[in-house]
């Protein structure tokens, strides 16, 4: 858990590097008492002395003993991460140097931080909102350029600016009905209600729009669900492999190899993608292979894309309908691919092209086409809105708050329609502020700041 606020007076320190030994490790101090703390136990020039953004040569010492030469910067208040007191020291990466290393300066005053302290205090001291602290998180964990450029366009204040300006236009006519509840005897209009009825409107499309770029920003940020469906045989394994460069999943010419999911992930056009192989889709008596396909089905139904794939030299165009047909009723977007196209009746692919222009074909054997498949893929995942710059919510707290907002924004709305009284509509409106103040932190518990930055790592 998370630092209670009670405790931000406190100087902290922590491994800011991976754990495990490397060339060299990074061990950070924040607070009052930073700096003096580690002017106490280094040799060399006196820290307290010396400009913020500088760094410094000397050996950390306990008592005689040198425990390691080292590099230490000093960043003085507020012109740090924190806006406090940070030293950062660059000792080499021994387990046993920075044990003691971080034994000696907590000794000396400092207390271990706790999951994501510094960025929490980063938050408390004004250096960013609530939405931009949790983004530092995302940058940190991002795998791909999508979510590394999703988790940058939020940390540098882009999400956090609409929901500002939503809030700003809201709070104007939240005062001004407030003010008209001050003088309700005099019968005064401080705030038009057609005005009023144009902005919820206006700031209800905008968090719609929001709300529905969920969908994308899971997808950039978690990576996209892809099952390779099909009959056993159409070469679900063999594309897998084909796609990975690897041999990940077993391949046999004997139908129902594949009994369990097996997935891995591929990068494409900078989005992560989860691929799954799944057994083979047919109606069997061996009680292992009717759980694996029982397993696809369910795959397919929580899927984000599905891969149909069929094989050209063992599938005809009444089960390629019928096939075809079941994947609509799922409503999962689909791509059909067929394969082995090297071994294909031309008069067959004919028919195909003709009656599903949209299909593509490959030969997953031999890796041919592959680079069509990967095109047709990230084509279905519709990157363009986030590729324009638009604002795009990968975070399920931010999700959950702007569907709250969404609702009571409707309520306001339905008041007006009722002609309800100020006090009524100043509520929803209140309570639109709420959801809206609590995305960027301006409304916040001590329990939803240890929730969020417990999930930090250590050091961060």
């Amino acid at each position: 858990m998370a630092a209670p606020i009670s405790r931000i007076d406190d100087t902290i320190v922590a491994l800011a590097t991976p754990q495990g030994v490397g060339a060299i490790a990074v061990i950070r101090l924040s607070g009052t008492e930073a700096i003096r703390i580690c002017n106490r136990v280094f040799f060399g020039k006196n820290l307290e002395e010396q400009a913020s953004h500088t760094i410094h040569f000397g050996t950390l010492r306990d008592g005689d003993k040198v425990i390691d030469e080292v590099l230490v910067s000093v960043f003085i208040s507020p012109r740090s991460f924190t806006k406090e007191n940070v030293v950062e020291i660059s000792t080499h990466g021994s387990s046993y140097i920075i044990n003691q290393v971080l034994r000696l300066l907590i000794r000396q005053g400092a207390r271990p931080a706790e999951p994501g302290e510094f960025t929490q205090r980063a938050f408390l001291n004004g250096q960013f909102d609530l939405a931009q602290a949790e983004a530092v998180a995302d940058l940190i964990h991002s795998d791909s350029e999508a979510s590394h450029q999703a988790a940058l366009h939020q940390m540098r204040g882009g999400f956090s600016q609409e929901i500002r300006e939503l809030r700003e236009k809201l709070i104007h006519f939240a005062s001004m009905i407030e003010l008209e509840l001050d003088f309700t005897e005099e019968d005064v209009e401080f705030a038009s209600r057609d005005d009023l009825r144009v902005l919820v409107e206006k700031l209800l499309r905008v968090v719609e729009n929001l709300i529905s770029s969920f969908d994308l920003g899971n997808v950039i940020k978690n990576g996209v669900p892809t099952v390779i469906a099909g009959k056993p045989n159409a070469g679900k394994s063999t594309l897998l492999n084909a796609l990975l460069n690897e041999e990940r999943a077993i391949v046999s010419d004997i139908a129902g190899t594949t009994r369990d999911l097996i997935e891995d992930e591929i990068n494409i056009g900078g989005v992560m993608f989860r691929f799954i192989d799944t057994a083979g889709l047919r109606e069997t008596t061996d009680t292992i292979e009717a759980m694996g396909v029982n397993r696809t089905r369910e795959k397919m139904k929580s899927a984000s894309l599905i891969l149909y794939l069929f094989d050209l030299g063992d599938t005809d165009m009444v089960e390629i309908n019928r096939d075809v047909n079941q994947l609509e009723n799922i409503g999962v977007p689909f791509i059909k691919v067929a394969n082995k196209m090297d071994k294909a009746n031309s008069q067959f692919i004919s028919a195909l092209k003709e009656k599903y222009p949209d299909t593509v074909f490959i030969a997953a054997g031999k890796k041919e086409n592959l680079d069509e498949l990967k095109e047709k893929v990230l084509e279905l995942v519709n990157l363009d809105k986030f590729r324009t710059g638009n604002t795009v919510v990968t975070n399920i707290r931010h999700f959950d708050s702007l569907t709250r907002t969404r609702e009571s924004l409707l309520d306001v709305l339905g008041g007006l329609d009722q002609e309800v009284t100020n006090d009524f509509l100043a509520m929803d409106i209140r309570r639109s502020l709420h959801y809206l103040g609590e995305i960027t932190g301006e409304i916040t518990t001590d329990d939803l700041l240890a929730n969020i930055f417990s999930k930090f790592c250590i050091g961060k």
